[in-house]
C-alpha cells in the first residue's frame, strides 16, 4: 500500500499571522502523528506573505520538538540558496536531536521570485549550475569524517540524514536516478510532466548505499469533507491563492469563496485546470476514488498530501478523512 504524509506550507491566512500559522503548524504535526501519516515535511519560500515556513530548519526543529514518532523534514530546501556545509550542520543538529526522524529533501528552484532569489543568493547563476556538486558535497559531510578531512559538519558527520531530491521537470529525476536518491516530484503545483519524470527516474536509477531501487514520492492536493459541497467550497481558497499568485498579487490564504471558480474568466480556469491537475477534492468516496486513480497511474511509493484550507479545524478534518481512506486501501490490498 502507497505511504501516506503531509506536506505543510504553513499557510497564513486572511486576517491571521505568523505567529498563529506556526501554532497551527504543530498542532496539525501532532493531529498528523496520531492519525498515522509517515512523514510530516515543511517547505522553504521567502518573501510571501502567506508562507510562514522561510526558516524552514527552524520550523523542522519546532515540528520535531514537539512529536515523538512521525518523520519530519523538509520538502525542502532550495539548495542554491545556501552553502552546503550550512545545511548539513543544520541537519545534522536537528539528526543529533531527532535520531532517525530527519528528512532533507533538496531542490533547485529558488523558492521565491527573482528578485528575492538575488538577494539570498548573491551570485544567482552560480547557485543553479552548481546544483549536482552542491548536492554531492552536502552528502559528504553527512558521511563518517576521515582523519586528514579538514573540513567537517560538526553536528552532521554520520548522521542518518535521508536525502532526497525533489523536483517539478525532468532535471531533478535524471539527478536522483544517477546518485541513487529518493525522488519527490512536486505534481502538487507543477504537474505536467509528472509521468515522464517518473518514468526517466525509475529507467535510469542506479543503485547506490543510501537506496537499492527507486522510491518515487509524488505530491497531490487532497481536501476532503463530509460532502462533495463542502470540499469544493474549502478548496476555492487555493484556488483564489494561485490565481492570485499568477495575477502578480500575492497574499494571504484567503476565506472560501462560493461559486469562485464559475467566475472566473477562461485564461484563469485554463490555469487553474493544469496547475491543480493533481488535486483530489470531495466526500469520503470521492477522495477514495481520486487517490486509487492516482495511485494506480503514477505507481507511486509514497503521496505526499497538501491541503491549503482555510479554517484550521477543517484542515484537520480532512487529514482525518484522508487516513480513514488510507486505512480503508491498505486493508483492501
Amino acid at each position: 500500500m502507497t505511504t501516506l504524509s503531509v506536506l505543510d506550507l504553513s499557510p497564513v491566512t486572511e486576517g491571521s499571522t505568523a505567529a498563529q500559522s506556526l501554532k497551527n503548524t504543530l498542532d496539525l504535526a501532532r493531529h498528523a502523528e496520531k492519525l498515522g501519516f509517515h512523514r510530516y515535511w515543511l517547505a522553504e519560500h521567502h518573501n510571501m506573505a502567506g508562507i510562514a515556513s522561510a526558516a524552514t530548519s527552524v520550523v523542522i526543529a519546532h515540528v520535531a520538538a514537539g512529536t515523538s514518532t512521525i518523520r519530519v523534514g523538509a520538502g525542502g530546501i532550495m539548495l542554491p540558496n545556501h552553502a552546503p556545509l550550512v545545511i548539513a550542520e543544520q541537519f545534522g543538529t536537528l539528526a543529533a536531536l531527532h535520531p532517525g526522524r530527519i528528512d532533507l529533501g533538496i531542490g533547485r528552484a529558488p523558492g521565491t521570485d527573482m528578485l528575492t532569489a538575488r538577494a539570498l543568493r548573491r551570485n544567482l547563476e552560480a547557485g543553479v549550475d552548481n546544483f549536482p556538486q552542491d548536492v554531492v558535497e552536502l552528502m559528504s559531510y553527512f558521511d563518517p569524517a576521515t582523519p586528514e578531512q579538514r573540513i567537517r559538519a560538526v553536528p552532521g558527520e554520520g548522521e542518518q540524514v535521508e536525502v532526497w531530491v525533489l523536483g517539478s521537470s525532468l532535471y531533478g529525476a535524471q539527478l536522483a536516478a544517477m546518485l541513487g536518491l529518493p525522488y519527490a516530484f512536486a505534481s502538487h503545483f507543477a504537474p505536467s510532466e509528472l509521468d515522464h519524470a517518473i518514468e526517466i527516474y525509475r529507467s535510469r536509477f542506479q543503485p547506490s548505499e543510501r537506496l537499492a531501487k527507486p522510491y518515487v514520492m509524488a505530491g497531490i492536493n487532497i481536501v476532503a469533507a463530509d460532502t462533495d459541497a463542502e470540499a469544493k467550497l474549502l478548496f476555492s481558497s487555493v484556488q483564489q491563492a494561485f490565481v492570485n499568485l499568477r495575477s502578480g498579487r500575492p497574499g494571504r490564504l484567503p476565506a472560501p469563496l462560493e461559486g469562485y471558480e464559475r467566475e472566473l474568466d477562461p485564461v484563469a480556469r485554463q490555469m487553474l485546470s493544469q496547475t491543480l491537475a493533481c488535486a483530489v477534492v470531495g466526500s469520503r468516496d470521492t477522495v477514495r476514488r481520486g487517490v486509487e486513480a492516482f495511485i494506480a497511474r503514477t505507481g507511486a511509493d509514497e503521496l505526499m498530501v497538501t491541503a491549503q484550507v482555510f479554517d484550521h479545524q477543517s484542515r484537520k478534518r480532512s487529514y482525518e478523512i484522508l487516513a480513514e481512506v488510507g486505512a480503508r486501501l491498505a486493508k483492501a490490498a
